[in-house]
């Protein structure tokens, strides 16, 4: 059943009034189906079947290119938009992840080694390399051990230093001293992020000289004999270490033969076990740097805020409270300041600032992924694939109705250096600024990757990461430019598993980037379709398991 929804566009008319004459305005009305979706309707959570390539391009569609790393590949693909490669940067190792072009023509990437012994969520990277627009390597950094792992993304600023998130292990022992809960600490401790700044030193090598870490920056009220105790709600620019983490604290504790069968489906990395299930709680896959303020927002999706943090300070001042929050927004009822239904972020990723001279300059934006449907029959994402049981999952709505959208917001004004909180005691804004949500909710959903970027003209790029799928959406939400990712390259870890844990999601983007025609890197280039074309991942559903006969029953 499918309702309509009437968008009415205004033909401007000339009135002339006299006593003879009377022209009114006109309208022209364009009518657009909207499904309607109903509690049995399936929709396919990783679109392995669904048609690849360019799906729709229109005379509203930003003219340039988009830049994309292809999934369980080693190159980064610059496309013009009829879905054509015309560039590749290759690599050696997997580059799903964060990729950075600049005017120079260089690119820089942050790339997931091979081999390191603890950390074993999404993301994990460990090496930043720098291209030149050949392909030739400049810069090689890494950081990648039992103690520390850069993951996810990175922010180069202006003076050419490179921002970037990185974990810290800590035991058991610190975690619990720190005031952790000791029933939620498992034998393999907790991971708390920190943000570095490193200054290159090429060819290879770096110097961090700037550091952020979140464990100088906690509270809480569970142990009063153990650091950190206070008052939460008195404590709202510190982060409480036991807020409950969407990301590592998601349904009940596996066994090790649940482990197993999580990472035969490739939905845990090959390092994951029993003991660091847990240890992931905060899972920072984000960070944005403006020059102008000298902040630093970055997205923590286990806690389902965005943060922001003051970089004008020494590292030895981030130390003490002059490193404390400066803002934070997506879930004040981790810091006393609301309730559930004040939640505004799930899961989120890619937080940026609008830049200057853009539709809503100043305003941050992120990828909404999560977003709950309080009538699911089934608890988790991980329950729906369990029930599809299938390479291709369709699920009803009705068992799984999760949604996601794209935020953007208004940052309160700031004061005392400081953004202000509201009288309620909760950082504003109280509601999004602008808000795309798809017209019929169910059809646009990613739970984890993705992200969005604001282009000059006000429309926006938007990366449904998990299906593969980029589209431009003008001011008004409606659908300009549309391409679904074909490509998965096939590259596996030296032990045979995949370099993400992505499950059945395999042509999974973790974002895309647009540019403008005139973007200074492609002054003196011939962007002509490169040849040959790469080649697309055509996914075939494998037979059904044989099924034993009577006979061979013994």
């Amino acid at each position: 059943m499918k309702i309509r929804f009437i968008f009415l566009l205004t033909l401007l008319v000339c009135f002339t009034w006299s006593c003879k004459t009377d022209t009114s305005k006109q309208e022209v009305t364009e009518v657009v189906e909207v499904k309607q979706w109903k509690p049995e309707d399936t929709r396919a959570l990783a679109g392995v079947t669904e048609k690849r390539g360019l799906i729709l391009k229109t005379d509203m569609a930003t003219p340039g290119y988009v830049m994309f790393s292809p999934s369980f590949g080693t190159d980064t693909y610059l496309m013009d938009l009829d879905g054509t490669i015309v560039h590749k940067w290759p690599g050696e190792v997997s580059t799903m992840l964060s990729s950075y072009l600049f005017d120079s023509g260089h690119l820089f990437r942050i790339e997931r080694d091979e081999n390191f012994p603890v950390f074993a969520f999404g993301g994990q990277a460990g090496i930043i390399r720098e291209y030149d627009w050949d392909g030739n390597l400049i810069w090689d950094y890494k950081l990648a051990n039992g103690k520390e792992l850069l993951h996810h993304d990175i922010e180069v600023m202006p003076n050419g230093n490179v921002l970037a998130i990185c974990y810290k292990a800590r035991t058991p022992e610190e975690s619990i001293a720190a005031g952790r809960d000791p029933q939620r600490v498992l034998k393999g401790g907790l991971w708390i992020d920190k943000i570095i700044e490193i200054k290159p030193i090429r060819p290879s090598g770096g110097e961090i000289v700037w550091e952020w870490d979140m464990w100088d920056h906690l509270v809480q009220d569970f142990d009063s004999t153990k650091a950190n105790y206070g008052v939460i709600k008195d404590h709202p620019r510190k982060i409480n270490i036991n807020t409950h983490s969407a990301e590592a604290e998601a349904g009940p504790l596996m066994d090790e033969a649940q482990i197993e069968q999580m990472k035969a489906m490739a939905i845990m990395t090959s390092n994951a076990t029993v003991d660091n299930q847990r240890s992931d709680i905060t899972h920072v896959n984000a960070v944005a740097y403006n020059a102008e303020l000298d902040q630093i927002a970055f997205s923590c999706p286990g806690f389902n805020e965005i943060y922001i943090i003051d970089h004008s300070i020494s590292t030895e001042e981030a130390k003490g409270s002059a490193g404390d929050l400066l803002y934070r927004w997506g879930n004040p009822q981790n810091y006393g300041g609301g309730t559930e239904k004040d939640q505004k972020l799930f899961v989120q990723h890619d937080v940026k600032w609008i830049p200057k001279g853009y539709p809503g300059e100043g305003h941050l934006m992120a990828f909404n992924n999560n977003i709950h449907n309080p009538d699911n029959k089934l608890p988790s994402l991980g329950a729906a694939l369990g029930k599809a049981q299938s390479p291709d999952p369709h699920v009803a709505v009705g068992d799984f109705g999760n949604y996601s959208s794209v935020v953007e917001w208004v940052l309160p004004e700031m004061q005392d250096g400081t953004y202000k909180i509201s009288n309620e005691g909760a950082f504003g804004p109280s509601e999004p600024y602008w808000e795309y949500i798809a017209p019929d909710k169910y059809s646009f959903y990613s739970p984890f990757v993705s992200g969005a970027q604001r282009l000059k003209n006000g429309n926006t790029l938007i990366t449904e990461g998990v299906r593969g799928r980029f589209f431009e959406v003008n001011p008004e939400k409606k659908i300009v430019w549309e391409y679904w990712n074909p490509y998965n390259n096939g590259y596996t870890l030296p032990d045979g598993s995949v370099p993400q844990p992505v499950g059945p999601f395999i042509y999974a983007q973790f974002r895309s980037t647009h540019f403008m025609p005139d973007f200074p890197a492609f002054a003196g280039k011939d962007l002509k379709p490169i040849s040959p074309q790469p080649e697309p991942f055509i996914f075939k559903m494998p037979p059904p398991p044989p099924t034993k006969s009577s006979d061979s029953i013994k």
